[in-house]
């Protein structure tokens, strides 16, 4: 069957239209991501498990009528599940873990009339800001295929910048989302804190610093997206902040005039990368054009305490990940099954005690009413998604043993991201600059904890104003 040729020439909701109007079949859409992921991705390495049987499959059987009805769409191996398929999580020792029921998420993916045909890279258990793992190799930036496409939804972001797919599925437990979509050229929004629900399998994620949602080419994709998949399920421990509206209005709606803070430095103070901190200065500039009250502010933050307590939140769940394998098997991961990284940090867990977890906690939840009392007098913050361009592809091994070399490279790299994840607040990164070189530099907004609305109304108004839709990479 032929595919369509104008494929990348539309949005997911501008695909879906066409399908609704049909001037345009699922099965040509389907053939055409196919065909696109087939002559790309041995190059990008983005997407990792193919469910094209699957997705055909899907189509038969007759699809749901939603406003994703027909467009070509990938998940994450990472958590989510996909009934009769794969999810390794990036790591050789879950290989073969096939499932046998859909993750809630997936539900409404599905209800929303997507078809899914595969799966995209991961680093091990999400653990890694660039997506390299041993277990699958690295993936590569379509943008400049020697430097990383970010992580941990380094997969799903390639996919997206090469036009497999107009938006994809990722996750975001310190940085995920926004990472990527900055590497990449994408909008990327992190929601609220329980805003899509993780169940059936678990409550939250990372003791409530991982929520999903997606990376799109498109600002009203995301909104679109978010409103298909929001809201809390049977059993959840919690929801975010009730919203009755529709994220997608959103996206046209007047911000109105916004208080806004901005800082180019890291949150030690140390200056960014200067393409970086030219993104960030003329972006405050655009802000100020657009009427906004714009100062430079920031809250103060002790990145060494706070990145003690995330270690102890993260190497907590991946002891418990490795614990849950091995009862799956009956033994335990041997050293072809993980990788140096995730054995370290694994390790480094066994020296916390209960206490020091429920100390992170404490600290997690004062840290958002910090936050909370910062975002009265702001709206909205503005600061550097990374802190340089997109790192090269091997400067963080997470198969090397010299672990202070990775941790240093990755907080040059990534210097404030997390802080959000611990918050729960939303954070947006949203592809507003390019460097000299053609690498995408992306900018980082939050708001205050449940207001994605504010958020999609202010990235609206920025793609107006500053349009990225035509920029491609030559991979695309």
């Amino acid at each position: 069957m032929a595919g369509f040729s104008d494929y990348d020439k539309y949005d997911a909701l501008g695909l879906a239209d066409l399908v609704r109007k049909r001037a345009v079949k699922p099965e040509e859409l389907l053939d055409e991501a196919i065909t696109r992921t087939e002559k790309a991705n041995p190059t990008i390495n983005a997407v990792v498990l193919k469910h094209y049987d699957e997705a055909r499959a899907q189509i038969a059987r007759g699809l749901p009528q939603g406003p994703f009805t027909g467009v070509p769409f990938l998940l994450k191996d990472l958590h989510l599940l996909l009934d009769g398929t794969v999810t390794t999580f990036g790591s050789a020792y879950y290989r073969g873990n096939k499932a046998d029921h859909n993750s809630t998420l997936t539900e409404r993916y599905l209800a929303a009339g997507l078809v899914i045909f595969g799966k995209t890279n991961s680093p091990e258990f999400g653990l890694s800001t660039s997506t390299e793992p041993h277990l699958y190799g690295p993936t590569r930036n379509p943008w400049n295929i020697e430097h990383s496409a970010g992580g941990s939804s380094g997969g799903a972001a390639a996919a997206v910048a090469a036009g497999f797919v107009p938006v994809a599925n990722a996750s975001d437990g310190g940085g995920s989302i926004r990472i990527p979509a900055a590497a990449c050229g994408l909008f990327g929004m992190k929601p609220t804190r329980g805003r899509t629900p993780m169940g059936p399998d678990r409550g939250e994620g990372w003791s409530g610093m991982s929520i999903s949602h997606v990376v799109s080419r498109s600002v009203r994709d995301s909104a679109a997206m978010l409103d298909v998949t929001h809201g809390n399920a049977p059993g959840d421990p919690y929801d975010a902040p009730a919203y009755t509206g529709s994220y997608l209005s959103e996206v046209t709606a007047e911000p109105g005039r916004l208080r806004i803070s901005f800082t180019t430095r890291r949150p030690n103070g140390t200056p960014c990368h200067k393409d970086v901190v030219a993104a960030i200065e003329a972006t405050a500039k655009l802000l100020a054009d657009l009427g906004h009250h714009v100062e430079e502010a920031e809250p103060e933050i002790d990145v060494q305490e706070m990145a003690t307590h995330q270690i102890t939140i993260i190497g907590a769940n991946v002891a418990f990940a490795l614990r849950s394998r091995a009862a799956q098997l009956g033994r335990e991961a041997s050293q072809d099954d993980i990788e140096v990284f995730t054995r370290l940090i694994a390790e480094n867990s066994a020296t916390r005690g209960s206490a020091d977890y429920a100390g992170a906690i404490l600290y997690m939840h004062q840290m958002g009413r910090k936050f909370a009392a910062y975002h009265e007098r702001y709206d909205v913050h503005l600061s550097p998604t990374l802190g340089l361009p997109p790192l090269k592809l091997g400067i963080l091994n997470t198969m090397s043993n010299d672990i202070g070399a990775y941790l240093a490279a990755s907080a040059e790299s990534v210097p404030n991201i997390g802080i959000y994840n611990m918050t729960g607040q939303p954070a947006m990164s949203v592809p507003l600059h390019w460097n000299a070189e053609g690498l995408p530099i992306g900018v980082m907004f939050s708001g205050r904890f449940g207001d994605e609305a504010t958020l999609f109304r202010l990235a609206g108004q920025l793609e107006a104003a500053s349009p990225w839709w035509h920029r491609r990479p030559a991979t695309a």
